[in-house]
């Protein structure tokens, strides 16, 4: 019986020093990519408010997932960034990747992320929350974020839900720097009030 090969989904990185670098999307449960144009779109908004200068940002990427995020800020140059993934099969592939580019400043841990917020110690610039959708975990994660945030620092959200700041007490003490919505995808540039 000649079985065909099922090719994996990729995204690409969209730019910086591996621009149009294929990852690997795995099939893990609740893992589903930032889309492109979403990237996009976030991207140019950091690029502006940064002045395209990321050699000094420290980055924290919570439920890595594909690594798209994480690996999109350390190709413009990002410092460090620290990736966290509780699936195994997606934590192989980040660390291939992490491999293949030879990303240094990158570092991968593989645990819970709502766990490792109760323990991690650091200061960054920018923190990546972008968890499964329909587990309901922003409301539990964000508001764990903040003390982790150096002074001036962000944090990008994605939602399937709009992100009401009005409407949401997990949300008190957030102020939308920037928001969007592409398809069923909401997303915010937030910042501590």
């Amino acid at each position: 019986m000649n079985r065909r090969s099922v090719p994996s989904r990729q995204v690409r990185i969209i730019g910086g020093q591996w621009k149009r670098t294929p990852l690997t999307v795995v099939d893990a449960e609740g893992l589903r990519p930032t889309p492109d144009r979403v990237r996009e779109t976030l991207f140019n908004w950091l690029d502006h408010i940064f002045g395209r200068e990321w050699q000094s940002r420290r980055c924290l990427d919570l439920f890595a997932g594909s690594g798209a995020l994480g690996f999109e800020a350390a190709s413009r140059g990002a410092a460090r960034v620290l990736m966290v993934e509780a699936s195994p099969v997606a934590c192989k592939a980040l660390l291939a990747i992490c491999s293949k580019l030879a990303a240094t400043q990158v570092d991968i841990r593989r645990a819970d992320a709502l766990s490792l917020l109760q323990t991690l110690d650091g200061s960054f610039d920018l923190i990546f929350l972008d968890p499964p959708y329909g587990q309901d975990l922003l409301p539990t994660a964000l508001p764990a974020c903040q003390h982790l945030l150096a002074p001036g620092g962000l944090v990008y959200a994605e939602s399937d839900r709009p992100l009401t700041m009005e409407s949401e007490p997990w949300l008190a003490g957030w102020q939308a720097v920037r928001e969007g919505k592409a398809g069923a995808v909401h997303f915010a540039l937030l910042a501590a009030v």
